[in-house]
């Protein structure tokens, strides 16, 4: 299981060197959203983690205040 987490926290790992870069900062929380599934994964595990992740993506939009999230 914990390979699982590895690969997927590796996955986002990449999305955040590789294309985050070249979209424009629009995440209304602190911390970016990939970095709250990131934190989510380790402490929650996949499911319970990924959950929280996905809930968070859709809360981030401009209808939102924003503002400090921790997992």
């Amino acid at each position: 299981m914990r390979k699982i987490n590895s690969l997927v926290i590796l996955l986002i790992r990449g999305y955040q060197k590789f294309f985050s870069p070249f979209l424009p900062a629009s995440c209304r929380y602190y911390p970016t959203c990939s970095n709250y599934a990131v934190m989510a994964i380790e402490k929650y595990g996949l499911l319970k983690g990924g959950i929280k992740a996905i809930y968070r993506i859709l809360r981030c939009n401009p209808f939102s205040k924003g503002g400090i999230d921790y997992p």
